[in-house]
């Protein structure tokens, strides 16, 4: 079973065929649309999990978050796209609104939904949320910037026409355009994949407070897809008024993300899992190796071995010094009393 696109890009001298079906098992197709979704997410959740040290965070509990924040995020993507879809196909056959393996998932869905269970669960762990939306928002332009590759398997999130040297043309494309178009699912994958390495660095080196990246993530992530849906031709657009659904929400995220940036310009708190604490050397001490450790664990045991010898010592020294001390005070009283004569026999003669 085959379901093939020609695709081509006419000014590079690049032909592909691309078939939505990567598999069967017996007779079941396995589409690639759902492989590089799954891909994307396990990627997302190995990055996260080995980064839970350094926002400090406690991975059981995050476990949980993120089986939460996917169930979630699966939901509220479908859902996102279902109830902006402008035809009446979900209406007439309500059966084919769990058909995701088609494609037709809202990413602004799956990312309110997403983040909004996950957050509930730390809540109920007593995480701090803020370091969790860190690292939820770290994990989704990996997902993002590999999951969009499934749109352009399904033929879908393509432009308009263009001139420019990588503008593509399929048969699904030349149903409402002749020429080449944008591919607008590359533009935002790598848009993901570039913001993803420059948080990666951010959170690394320059986060000063929890929630910080996840800002940075709303406001690049929606500078990002404002411009990009501008370009796309298959929009979900507002049932009232004839906006596009996702510019409105990446236009309030950029909004939003600079205004609190703004606000928090000035803080400086950390938190792992419970209270939040101010940073201090503490947070450092996970970017030391191991092995500039070890040695100066070894010295810090020798010189207490050393205070050890000593204090062993003293107490040695305390225990004979009683005797000596009370000899040394008669000694003293009998020189005091031998002296006192001679003071008063002095006194008459300096009257005199």
């Amino acid at each position: 079973m085959q379901i093939i696109h020609n695709v081509t890009f006419p000014k590079m001298g690049i032909t592909l065929q691309v078939n939505e079906i990567a598999f069967t098992i017996g007779s079941k197709p396995i589409y690639w649309y759902g492989i590089i979704i799954a891909t994307g997410l396990i990627l997302a959740i190995l990055y996260t999990m080995k980064s839970c040290k350094k926002f400090h965070v406690n991975s059981d509990h995050l476990i949980d978050c993120i089986l939460v924040g996917v169930i979630g995020g699966v939901i509220g993507a479908r859902a996102y796209y279902v109830i902006f879809y402008p035809g009446d196909k979900y209406i007439k056959d309500p059966s084919q609104i769990f058909r995701i393996w088609e494609g037709g998932l809202g990413i602004y869905g799956g990312i309110i939904v997403g983040l909004l269970c996950g957050a509930l669960m730390a809540k109920h762990h007593k995480m701090s949320v803020p370091a969790v939306l860190d690292l939820a928002s770290m994990g989704f332009l990996i997902g993002q910037g590999i999951g969009r590759w499934g749109n352009f398997i399904n033929q879908e999130a393509f432009g308009t026409e263009t001139n420019l040297p990588w503008g593509m043309q399929s048969d699904m494309t030349r149903a409402f355009a002749p020429n080449p178009v944008h591919p607008c699912f590359l533009y935002e994958s790598l848009w993901c994949l570039i913001g993803f390495l420059l948080l990666h660095f951010f959170s690394r080196k320059l986060r000063r407070y929890d929630g910080q990246v996840f800002l940075l993530y709303s406001g690049w992530y929606g500078l990002g897809r404002f411009f990009i849906e501008g370009l796309r031709t298959d929009s979900l657009l507002l049932p009232i008024v004839p906006l596009r659904v996702s510019q409105v929400v990446a236009a309030a995220a950029v909004l939003v993300s600079i205004i609190l940036l703004i606000v928090f310009r000035n803080r400086t708190t950390l938190s792992g899992c419970g209270a939040p604490e101010v940073v201090s050397l503490n947070h450092l001490v996970d970017e030391i190796p191991e092995d500039m450790i070890e040695p100066e664990t070894e010295q810090n045991a020798s010189s207490e071995t050393v205070k050890d010898e000593k204090s062993e010592t003293e107490t040695a020294e305390t225990k004979e010094s009683p005797q000596t001390t009370d000899s040394d005070k008669q000694e003293d009283f009998a020189s005091e009393e031998t002296d006192q004569p001679t003071q008063q026999t002095d006194e008459p003669q300096k009257k005199e």
